[in-house]
């Protein structure tokens, strides 16, 4: 009674209105259904399921440390679930035959539940699909919580990992945009510069070696595309002792504690406002004036909405791009 009650109240019906000629939606209204209704999202079963919890107006993934999930993700999810359309009447409703067509939580490819966000979290709709057809064209499905199940020609496929319903960018700074990369090490450190040419030096060379330029570009290029592989809120036994500090024209300053651990790799991080935040414009100023005041009013909310944003958080990043966060000078140096 409590779910009939749920869908009715939320638009949200048990399947295709029977009787209707040709594909019709699987879940009536879904798609029309405000995000707001939606209180969790559980993707898969038993241990491995993905719980995607909402808090306040957006969601969190509870699989990891509740962690923002990716709003985009969570709306691609919906839409594909919204998007479901069935060949016709229901194949079976015999739940005899729901182990032998895959639908059962079981044994389903993919199973998605939505409930809704009153404090009994109760179960408001979700699918089952299950295996392609004897005759391959089209795939069983299953509405939950009925018994029905249906044929729909387009088998959906759901991420089913917690990582996917994350952002897993976490610094994207252009080469053209970095003024100096600053790496400390146990070992000790150096500095790289760009010149007005744009092209990259380092600080102090010793007598009769050169800089790679390969490789110090990898430095120097280290959060181009900065990705990570999972995040968690605490892992013990880690000191960050390493540092890589890039410092960006528009003042913005990214700062990465690095440390390791079973040959795995996280970082903190954070970022800062260098320079002086304008406090008003002028009359009689310049659009290019005017476009550098703007460039620092965003560099100066960038760094605080990204420090209050990752602060609380580890990452673990992939080998590959922690070398170039904690390349040694040895490793930039070579004979004249």
């Amino acid at each position: 009674a409590t779910v009939i009650l749920a869908a009715v109240l939320s638009g949200v019906s048990s399947g295709p209105r029977e009787g209707a000629g040709g594909p019709a939606y699987l879940i009536q209204g879904l798609d029309d259904l405000p995000i707001d209704k939606i209180g969790s999202i559980v993707v898969g079963t038993g241990e491995n399921a993905v719980k995607l919890q909402r808090m306040g107006k957006n969601f969190v993934v509870a699989n990891k440390d509740n962690y923002p999930a990716d709003t985009k993700t969570i709306n691609e999810l919906i839409s594909k679930c919204a998007d479901i359309k069935t060949t016709g009447a229901p194949h079976t409703t015999d739940p005899a035959n729901h182990a032998d067509l895959e639908v059962t939580e079981e044994k389903a490819r993919s199973v998605v539940k939505f409930f809704t966000p009153d404090p009994n979290s109760s179960f408001l709709t979700g699918v089952a699909v299950g295996k392609s057809t004897e005759t391959a064209q089209g795939t069983y499905i299953r509405l939950l919580p009925t018994d029905k199940v249906y044929i729909t020609l387009e088998s959906p496929w759901m991420r089913d990992r917690a990582i996917d319903y994350i952002d897993q960018e976490l610094i994207t700074a252009k080469q053209e945009d970095v003024n100096s990369i600053t790496v400390t090490l146990k070992s000790g450190g150096y500095t790289l510069k760009q010149d007005q040419d744009k092209a990259i030096v380092l600080e102090n060379v010793p007598p009769g070696k050169k800089l790679k330029t390969s490789e110090a570009k990898s430095v120097l290029t280290a959060l181009t595309d900065l990705r990570f592989e999972d995040v968690k809120k605490s892992v013990g036994g880690l000191v960050f002792d390493d540092q890589y500090v890039c410092r960006l024209n528009d003042s913005l300053v990214y700062t990465l504690g690095v440390a390791k651990k079973d040959d795995k790799t996280y970082v903190v991080c954070k970022a800062d406002f260098t320079g002086e935040r304008p406090s008003k414009v002028s009359k009689g100023e310049s659009e290019e004036e005017l476009k550098k005041k703007e460039a620092l009013l965003l560099a100066y909310d960038k760094a605080q909405e990204f420090t209050a944003g990752h602060t609380p958080w580890i990452y673990e990043i992939a080998d590959w791009k922690a070398k170039n966060l904690t390349k040694a000078l040895a490793d930039l140096l070579e004979d004249e």
